[in-house]
C-alpha cells in the first residue's frame, strides 16, 4: 500500500480547550496513578513473600511482553470496534488484577505462580489501554490539536511516574497493602465510567470505515510493516522509536544504583533520590514549554530526528560521567529530549496513518515503542555484567545515534 503522506502537523493549539479532552486527560491521569500505585504494594508485597529477583525480572518481562506481542492484534481490533470499550476492557483487567492481589493477601495464600499470572494480566491490560487511548485521541481531538494531546499525554505519563508510587507509600503507609489495593481499584473507574456515553469515535465524526480486515494476529503484523514501507513517515518514526525503545528503552534507570555509587552517592537518601528523578523531572519541564511556548519546535519528521540524535548523545555522555552535579544536569537534558522526540514521533505517524488501517498502523507504533523495551535490559543489563554499566549504556546510546543519524541522512527532501 502506498499513501501521500504529511511532513509535518497542521498549525496547533493547546488541547486543552477542548472540553472532552480535558476530561479525557484527568481520568487519564488517575488510572496512570492506579497503574503506578498498584506496582508500589504489589511489589513490596511479593518481594517480602518470596524474595525472588526471578520474579522482579518476571514482572518487567510480563509489562513490556504483551506490548509487543498484541499490540497489532489490538490496533486491528480497534479499526473494527468502538475503541472506548476496549479502554474499558482494559480498565477492567486492570481492576481485576489489583482485585486478585487484594484476594491473595486477605487469604494469605500467595504462590508464585498466581503472582505470575496477575502480572500478566496486568501487562495485558496495559496494551488494551495503551493502544486504543491512542486512537481514541485522534478522535477527541483531531489533526490540529494532536501534537498538543499526545505531548500533554506524554507529560501525564511522566507525572503519573512521579506521583504513584508516593501515593501508593501513602496509601500502603495508612490502610495497609492490602485495604490500599482494594482502594487503588476506585481510580480506575472515573475513566470506565466516562467512556460509557463519552461522544467520541469514528463513528461520531463521520468517517469512513472502508473495507475491515479481519484480525489475523502475526500476518496482521507482517501486512501493516508492508503497509508502513510506504509510509516514509510513518516508517521512519516507528523505526526511530524502534531504535530507542530495543537499544536503550528505561532499562538504564534500573542500573541507577550503580552509576549513583560510582558518583559518590550510592546510599539511600536525598542525593540518590534526586538522580533518579533528573530525567522524569526535565520530561515535565519540556511538557510544559512545548505547551505554552512550543511554536519555536514544529512537529516534523526532520525535528524529531535531530532530538533524538542528541537524546542518545546526552546518555553516552552521561555514561562516562564522573561529576555529580555535572549528572544531574546531563539527566535533566536527556528527559527534557525524550519527552519532545518521543511525543513527536507518535504525534507524527497519528497524523499520516490512513483511517482505514489506523488502528494497525497505531499498534505497530506501540509495538516498536513499547514493546521492544523488553530486549534494552539485554542491551544495557546483560552487556553491563559482561563489561560494565558505563561501557553498555555507551555501547548502546551509540547505536542509537548511528540509527538516528542513518535516519537523518537518508531523510527524504522537504521531509517527505
Amino acid at each position: 500500500m502506498t499513501s501521500t503522506t504529511v511532513a509535518s502537523a497542521p498549525a496547533e493549539s493547546s488541547a486543552l480547550r477542548i472540553a472532552g479532552y480535558r476530561t479525557f486527560l484527568i481520568t487519564f491521569m488517575l488510572a496512570m496513578m492506579a497503574d503506578n500505585i498498584e506496582h508500589v504494594i504489589s511489589y513490596w508485597v511479593a518481594f517480602q513473600k518470596f524474595h525472588s529477583a526471578a520474579l522482579g525480572g518476571f514482572a518487567v518481562v510480563s509489562h513490556w511482553l504483551p506490548f509487543l506481542v498484541f499490540s497489532v492484534p489490538v490496533g486491528a481490533l480497534n479499526d473494527r470496534f468502538d475503541s472506548r470499550r476496549l479502554i474499558q476492557a482494559g480498565m477492567v483487567l486492570f481492576i481485576i488484577a489489583s482485585l486478585g492481589w487484594g484476594y491473595f493477601f486477605v487469604t494469605d495464600s500467595l504462590q508464585l505462580w498466581h503472582a505470575m499470572v496477575l502480572l500478566t494480566i496486568h501487562g495485558c491490560a496495559g496494551v488494551l489501554w495503551g493502544t486504543s487511548s491512542q486512537m481514541l485521541l485522534y478522535d477527541i481531538v483531531g489533526p490540529g490539536h494532536l501534537p498538543s494531546a499526545v505531548r500533554l499525554n506524554a507529560t501525564a505519563r511522566y507525572l503519573g511516574v512521579l506521583v504513584g508510587p508516593g501515593v501508593g507509600s501513602i496509601i500502603m503507609q495508612t490502610l495497609g497493602p492490602t485495604r490500599g489495593i482494594f482502594v487503588n481499584t476506585l481510580f480506575y473507574l472515573p475513566l470506565v465510567f466516562w467512556l460509557v456515553s463519552a461522544p467520541f469515535g469514528r463513528h461520531f465524526r463521520g468517517a469512513t470505515a472502508g473495507a475491515k480486515r479481519a484480525v489475523r494476529g502475526i500476518s496482521d503484523i507482517v501486512q501493516t510493516i508492508r503497509d508502513v514501507r510506504g509510509m516514509p513517515v510513518v516508517g521512519g518514526m516507528v523505526l526511530l522509536a524502534g531504535a530507542a525503545s530495543f537499544f536503550i528503552g528505561n532499562s538504564y534507570h534500573a542500573q541507577m544504583p550503580g552509576f549513583a555509587h560510582d558518583l559518590g552517592h550510592g546510599d539511600p537518601g536525598m542525593a540518590y533520590t534526586v538522580l533518579l528523578g533528573a530525567d522524569a523531572a526535565g520530561a515535565l519541564l519540556a511538557g510544559i514549554l512545548l505547551e505554552t511556548r512550543g511554536t519555536w519546535l514544529p512537529t516534523a519528521p526532520s525535528s524529531a530526528l535531530k532530538i533524538a540524535f542528541l537524546w542518545g548523545c546526552s546518555l553516552f555522555t552521561f555514561s562516562f560521567m564522573n561529576s555529580y552535579a555535572a549528572a544531574i544536569c546531563v539527566l535533566f537534558l536527556a528527559g527534557f529530549l525524550e519527552l519532545s522526540f518521543s511525543s513527536m514521533t507518535q504525534a507524527l505517524v497519528q497524523l499520516n496513518a490512513p483511517d482505514t488501517i489506523r488502528g494497525r498502523v497505531l499498534g505497530l507504533f506501540s509495538m516498536s515503542a513499547s514493546g521492544l523495551r523488553a530486549f534494552s535490559g539485554v542491551t544495557v543489563g546483560l552487556l553491563g555484567s559482561v563489561t560494565n554499566t558505563h561501557v553498555s549504556l555507551a555501547l548502546s546510546a551509540l547505536a542509537f545515534v548511528t540509527v538516528a543519524g542513518l535516519l537523518l541522512l537518508r531523510r527524504p527532501p522537504q521531509g517527505a
